[in-house]
């Protein structure tokens, strides 16, 4: 891309330093690890009591810090090991974006033991599967998520013994040995233990489970060199692209944005996306506590809420996904609160358009940035930052160093340099496979390459540009209809605040193209005004022919994408605009 960054890059790659990396067989795959990993993410945690009295946890009210998480967590691993839980066993996480969630997290990683991350939006039946499904010894859960379960509890307590801890459910009817949370910490006594147990870089670190569409969700097992791996990652790009920005300077080649100067800050990141996905947890918990930062919790997602805590917690991040990071900036109180303490606003779970990587670098001091990956890969794959986001704002970016990268065509081979085909990745960051499910496994993993699903290319500097999901595409009179890059086009226009694409059966083309759009407050736009639009950016064939126009948010599941399948299912068949 430029001397600058191959250079910084070169340089923090290069043996004996600090991301130097190696070759090393992983169940029986040739796998790229760093050479200074640590051995788990336990001795991540063991090593945050060095912050002692700094912030860790702030929740509206409540605020907590590294010393006081280190008593809690110690109180609660004392009881899970009480209750049976030791190397290789699971707790179950259900709760929103509690300070408990990150003090279970914790807890269950110190001894040893494997987190299951319980979707916080799953129904009583579907924590049942979920339960049945990863076999936890203990279920950690709130007031809303056991009131869901409780009916399903007996039978899945006859499958084998279930110790459920409750948080912040006063009131709750709950079984008989069941204990609440306060009564577990209550007696909790100062300073933190030594690490009991021996965690190695293969052992699991959590279960995550992937919002499939259809079916029964599986339960992508993550381990300690996956999630070391992904943090090594992010800090990586951080410190590279820092390094090749103060090189073109000091050359007197400043790039775009270099100019730029934040406000006063303090490391920390609001979270707007759940913990019981990688984006949350492996991409901002992790950092956060690595760093010894501050985690800003939300109750529930409000762009105005997050600008005022940015505002007055000063974190240096925004974390959250595209919709997200668009909502803050078209927000009305925008302009009336002081965003100047972040440094980067970004986050993952979806392509970033590329009018808002622009729109970013106009209106904020702090720059875009955007983490390409999936639950499988333990957060990001790829990272695209700051001057390279804006020298490439379609890209996803380039692979991290411990990431290897081909694109499979339909055929089976491997692509040149701008050939189109699935993206299949191989690394430190891969997970070990999906719980319970051989089938799958075989299917999604080929001598340690992981198959993404999504299709994309590399260009001459090994950026990648992710065209769409594999089944996320129209499929119009033979021709391929890329529904990101039709969302792309229709984002450019002003008056969008919200665009899906996907499919609609056609009796002779077999698919055209749909959109579902809500508008931005106040904005007027036709139908007809929006093809018209498109039509200057696409090919003809892939402006919309069906156009709805709604009043109220587009549905997303619990990270924060558009669920297509719910709009198609209520969508086809009602009338269209123009």
């Amino acid at each position: 891309m430029d001397r600058y960054y191959q250079e910084a890059w070169d340089e923090l790659t290069a043996p004996g330093a600090p991301f130097a990396w190696s070759v090393t067989d992983v169940r029986g795959v040739p796998t790229r690890a760093y050479d200074t990993a640590p051995a788990s993410m336990a001795q991540l945690w063991a090593g945050s009591a060095a912050h002692g009295d700094a912030e860790y946890i702030v929740y509206e009210d409540e605020r907590i810090t590294y010393a006081q998480a280190h008593v809690t967590v110690a109180a609660l691993a004392a009881h899970l090991v009480a209750n049976g839980v030791g190397l290789g066993d699971r707790v179950a996480l259900a709760m929103r974006n509690y300070p408990e969630w990150v003090l279970a997290y914790w807890a269950t990683v110190s001894v040893g033991a494997a987190v299951v991350g319980m979707n916080a939006w799953w129904t009583g039946p579907e924590m049942e599967f979920g339960l049945s499904d990863s076999a936890p010894k203990v279920l950690i859960g709130d007031a809303e998520r056991l009131e869901r379960v409780g009916p399903h509890l007996a039978a899945l307590r006859a499958e084998r013994p279930l110790h459920v801890v409750a948080v912040r459910a006063a009131g709750l009817d709950l079984p008989d040995d069941a204990v609440h949370w306060d009564d577990v910490i209550s007696g909790a006594a100062d300073g933190a233990p030594a690490l009991a147990v021996e965690i190695g870089p293969e052992d699991d670190l959590c279960v995550f489970y992937t919002s499939g569409t259809t079916g029964h969700p599986k339960g992508a097992v993550l381990t300690h060199r996956g999630a070391v791996s992904n943090l090594l990652n992010l800090a990586f790009w951080q410190l590279m692209a820092g390094s090749a920005e103060a090189k073109a300077v000091a050359a007197g080649e400043p790039p775009p944005g270099s100019d730029k100067v934040t406000g006063e800050s303090t490391p920390g990141a609001v979270l707007a996306v759940p913990l019981f996905h990688v984006t949350g947890c492996n991409c901002c918990l992790h950092p956060i506590t690595a760093v010894g930062g501050k985690l800003i919790l939300m109750h529930r997602w409000n762009p105005e809420t997050a600008l005022e805590l940015i505002e007055r917690e000063r974190p240096s991040t925004f974390t959250g996904v595209p919709t997200m990071a668009r909502e803050l900036i078209n927000s009305p109180d925008f302009a009336t609160r002081d965003t100047s303490s972040i440094t980067t606003l970004g986050g993952g779970g979806a392509a970033v358009q590329p009018d808002l990587v622009q729109k970013i670098e106009d209106r904020m001091e702090g720059r875009p940035s955007t983490g390409y990956g999936l639950t499988e890969t333990n957060g990001v794959i790829t990272i695209n930052a700051g001057q390279f986001f804006l020298a490439k704002p379609a890209s996803a970016g380039s692979p991290c160093p411990v990431m290897e990268a081909r694109i499979v065509g339909e055929d089976g081979t491997d692509q040149p340099t701008g050939g189109h085909g699935e993206l299949w990745v191989r690394g430190g960051n891969v997970f070990r496979g999906y719980l319970n499910r051989p089938e799958a496994n075989a299917e999604a993993l080929t001598d340690g390459w992981f198959h993404t699903g999504d299709i994309g290319y590399l260009d001459d500097d090994g950026f990648l540009f992710l065209v769409d999901r594999a089944k996320d595409m129209v499929l119009r009179s033979g021709e391929n209809v890329y529904c990101a890059e039709v969302e792309a086009a229709i984002y450019e226009h002003p008056s969008i605040a919200e665009a899906a694409v996907f499919a609609v059966p056609d009796e002779r083309h077999g698919e055209v193209v749909g959109v579902a759009v809500v508008l931005l407050p106040d904005a007027e736009l036709s139908a007809d005004d929006l093809r018209a639009h498109t039509r200057t950016l696409i090919a003809g064939f892939k402006v919309p022919e069906h156009v709805w126009f709604r009043d109220e948010a587009l549905p997303r599941n619990a990270n924060g994408k558009f669920v297509k399948r719910t709009l198609r299912d209520e969508l086809v068949g009602t009338p269209t605009a123009g």
